[in-house]
């Protein structure tokens, strides 16, 4: 289980929390477990089927960019 912490611009689409659980083996799977739970964070998340680029997602401190990205 994966705690996700969610930004203030995109809790509105959660119910207002700040952080969630989610299932995953990777960061991909964790994101595709939320969206399945609350459908609207696909539209915020996705741009054109890919992490929009303006959304910035981080384990341990460090972009996964810089790593596996969504497999990471």
């Amino acid at each position: 289980m994966a705690a996700v912490r969610i930004p203030p611009t995109l809790r509105a689409d959660v119910g207002g929390l700040r952080e969630l659980e989610a299932r995953g083996e990777t960061v991909g799977a964790v994101i595709d477990d939320l969206v399945e739970r609350y459908p609207p964070l696909a539209g915020q998340l996705y741009s054109e089927g890919e992490l929009a680029s303006f959304v910035n997602v981080y384990l341990g401190g460090e972009d996964i960019r810089t790593l596996d990205g969504l497999d990471t």
